[in-house]
């Protein structure tokens, strides 16, 4: 059921006309880190959302701080956004980039 709405909210970031790259991440820090520095050897990125699945959970703290630093260092100037549910993603993106 995650993995649909996951998806779901993908198509709708799409459908509103965001250019989305989707970057899921292992639990463990060091390897989530690898996925996301290969990720950003292969794109540009102004803005990155760390979902509700890292942030919530006491046990992803540090998976969520390895994010926010290698983000943060690799990508200067990157905005950070943060979602509540995958459905609202694009409010996300929206409040961040200035699309209505």
């Amino acid at each position: 059921m995650l993995t649909a709405r996951l998806e779901a909210g993908n198509a709708a970031l799409r459908e509103a006309g965001f250019d989305v790259v989707w970057c899921p991440v292992e639990p463990s820090p060091d390897q989530a880190e690898e996925t996301v520095r290969e990720h950003l050897r292969e794109h540009r990125f102004g803005l990155a959302v760390i979902g509700g699945g890292v942030r919530l959970f006491p046990e992803y703290t540090p998976l969520f701080e390895r994010l926010v630093n290698v983000l943060t260092e690799a990508v200067p100037g990157i905005r950070l956004g943060f979602n509540t549910d995958p459905g609202n993603t694009v409010d996300v993106l929206r409040r961040w980039t200035g699309t209505p």
